[in-house]
């Protein structure tokens, strides 16, 4: 099951630029680590919030999209580190 599946998002649809579920794209661009990959998940509403116990830092808040490298790892990025291909 995707975050797709969950919120009845539709997969590949896009609001940014571009990129979408099953969008090729490049991770890092223009820098030494840039990466190519697909991605394959969009975490969209669910992302973005960090989890703090009154002054204990729990968690980051979550990347947007999961993007399956072509090496075979998968990464978890924000929008401004992906490019379309």
């Amino acid at each position: 099951m995707t975050a797709q599946d969950i919120v009845g998002a539709e997969p590949g649809g896009s609001d940014d630029h571009g990129i979408a579920v099953d969008v090729r794209v490049r991770v890092h661009p223009g820098t030494d680590d840039e990466v190519l990959g697909l991605v394959v998940d969009d975490f969209g509403d669910s992302a973005g919030y960090s989890v703090d116990i009154g002054e204990n830092h729990i968690a980051d808040p979550a990347r947007r999209w999961a993007v399956l490298l072509d090496t075979g790892s998968l990464t978890f990025v924000n929008s401004d580190a992906l490019t379309p291909e």
